[in-house]
């Protein structure tokens, strides 16, 4: 076996990348991590003029190791592709104090595309590598991009079913919209009545539930994950910041070996653990700023090394960083803990117990590495409108929330490197908050604001907002949030 994946709760559940994949979560909860990072030759003079599929195959070559060329040629042949509205796939876009790479060219308009355009090819080739004929259940819960995303990808794969529970008010309206009117018979959406981390929580029982898998099995089913618990969307993940970096080397805005900085909106910890692995891989990165909204449990983490989720939880205008538990953290605390399964699974159970834990001996040189800081809603909607101001581009208030800690960062920090700033998300997903923060005045409709939108930023409407607001509602489920398993087992006839 070449690139071991490991459990972050047991030393002893080791699987390779395929298996990894298809598995989604481990079977005694934690998460399959790579113990070690492969070696990667990150020449950026010569991949300055690489597209982004080709270093996407040097990337996942790398960590996919049990894939072949032909396997990996295909899916990435097969996910980045005209479904994304620029050939460049992630165009990196200078502003004024940093550079923005904008990760919503793909179908969904959200950074989740990145990934979730690759993650049903890797998974069904998975499938077939381990010899799998199961139908595969993807059950995912999503704080509001993750669901399209996800539905969008797997939509009509044979051999697959997805579900997807999302927070019935906690998602704004495009998303919403773009959820229930998702084309495709083997795509199921439930609204439940709680947040994301209610959502989250039960998908996760539901992974570790025996009788489930048991009962899934006896019909020829299997569950998998699509939210980035799964080895196989974060990996993918990596391969956009090795792209900007070669793309900043390429514009001579910096040379081969200059450090960078990278902030990121941050909810569930994915995307900014693929920053830290691109780091680990070789990527010269000064400093990665963790970038919160008022649900700021992260913040507070990095500052005194104490996870308390035992707080209020805060509807706010970004929703996929209203989250509380923060799934992918459990991937860096295992490495901050130096691999130690039994280490991580004892914290991982005092935040189940108590709601919170306690880090001690930790690997400074990973902390160091990691600032934090969050912005208000307040703070957010003067930074949606100072950017406008001062650059005529428009961001979405996740972008708003990393470009306000990035600035205060620096201001405080003096630390003055080059940065690029993780736009997660089309302004276009959240036209209200963003047409309101620059003109100060209340809009009636989302797709009125659509429209002044359009006019303020002097961008076309996306094609995945074509015919949004006529198209017909085709999912209209809504439980409880303890009644989940059983609209699992509705639709899965079981």
């Amino acid at each position: 076996m070449g690139i071991i994946y490991q459990s972050t709760r047991d030393a002893e559940n080791r699987v390779s990348a395929s298996q990894a994949i298809l598995s989604g979560l481990a079977s005694d909860g934690g998460l399959f991590t790579p113990l070690s990072m492969p070696n990667i030759d990150l020449d950026f003079n010569r991949l300055k003029d690489a597209t982004y599929q080709e270093i996407a195959k040097l990337v996942m070559s790398a960590f996919f190791d049990d894939f072949t060329d032909e396997e990996l040629d295909h899916c990435i042949a097969q996910a980045y592709d005209e479904k994304f509205d620029t050939k460049v796939i992630a165009p990196l876009v200078e502003l004024k104090d940093y550079y923005n790479l904008e990760l919503f060219h793909g179908a969904t308009i959200a950074f989740k595309d990145m990934a979730l355009s690759i993650l049903p090819h890797l998974l069904t080739t998975a499938a077939k590598k381990q010899g799998v004929t199961n139908k595969i259940v993807i059950l995912t819960a999503t704080s509001g991009d993750t669901g399209k995303a996800a539905m969008a990808g797997f939509a009509d794969v044979p051999g697959t079913e997805i579900i997807v529970f999302y927070p019935k008010d906690g998602v704004s309206k495009i998303q919403e919209l773009q959820m229930t009117t998702q084309k495709g018979a083997n795509t199921h959406v439930v609204a439940i009545d709680g947040n994301f981390d209610d959502a989250q929580t039960d998908v996760k029982r539901m992974f570790n539930d025996k009788l489930l898998a048991d009962k899934l099995l006896a019909n020829g089913m299997q569950l998998s994950s699509a939210n980035s618990m799964n080895i196989g969307r974060l990996i993918p993940q990596v391969v956009y910041y090795v792209y900007a970096y070669a793309q900043l080397v390429k514009k001579r805005s910096i040379a081969d070996g200059d450090l960078i900085n990278i902030t990121v909106p941050t909810g569930n910890f994915g995307n900014i653990l693929a920053a830290y692995y691109a780091k680990e891989i070789g990527l010269p990165v000064a400093k990665l700023i963790c970038a919160s909204n008022e649900n700021n449990v992260l913040t507070d983490f990095f500052a005194n090394q104490v996870y308390d989720k035992k707080r209020d939880f805060k509807v706010t205008s970004s929703p996929s960083m209203d989250i509380l538990v923060s799934s992918n953290l459990e991937r860096l605390i295992f490495h901050l803990v130096g691999n130690d399964a039994a280490k991580t699974k004892a914290l991982m159970a005092d935040l189940g117990a108590k709601g919170e834990y306690h880090l001690e001996a930790v690997r400074p040189e990973i902390l160091d590495l990691f600032a934090a800081g969050f912005a208000s809603e307040a703070e957010t909607e003067a930074e949606i409108k100072a950017v406008y101001e001062s650059d005529a581009y428009v961001l979405d208030p996740h972008t708003a929330v990393a470009s306000a800690v990035y600035r205060r960062y620096r201001q405080e920090s003096g630390n003055l490197k080059p940065t690029v700033i993780v736009s997660t998300a089309s302004p276009y997903k959240f036209p209200r908050v963003v047409v309101e923060a620059i003109k100060g005045q209340q809009i009636a409709d989302d797709f009125q604001a659509v429209a002044e939108l359009q006019e303020l930023s002097k961008v076309a409407i996306p094609a995945a907002l074509d015919g949004l607001q006529e198209a017909p509602v085709l999912h209209k489920t809504a439980v409880a949030s303890d009644q989940m398993q059983a609209a699992v087992e509705n639709y899965l006839g079981v």
